[in-house]
């Protein structure tokens, strides 16, 4: 009987294509602007809380990731499929922010 191969040494293969396959959806299917807006924070107490956690984030990190500072190569701008809503030019922000972009350029 042939054995079984289940890659999880480096990592889960098949889960890391069905997260990247369900991120690609979500950012083709003009969401992206209104879950950013709904994650903001709604008490200045919240903000403060999103602040140390993330402040506690980086304490932990060796360096600063390449992407945040525009490094990474640019990915293409994933084409909006047939019947997908209209996106405004902050669901773009947002959209190309996710894919390594300068948002802000």
């Amino acid at each position: 009987m042939p054995k079984k191969h289940n890659v999880h040494g480096e990592g889960n293969y098949q889960a890391a294509r069905k997260y990247n396959e369900g991120l690609r959806n979500f950012i083709r299917s003009g969401r992206v602007g209104r879950a950013a807006r709904d994650a903001e924070p709604a008490t200045e107490v919240d903000a403060l809380q999103m602040a140390a956690a993330e402040t506690e984030g980086r304490r932990r990190t060796k360096e600063e990731d390449p992407a945040l500072r525009g490094a990474m190569p640019k990915a293409p701008v994933p084409t909006k499929p047939v019947g997908a809503p209209e996106r405004d030019a902050e669901d773009e922000r947002y959209v190309a922010l996710m894919l390594g972009g300068d948002a802000f350029d």
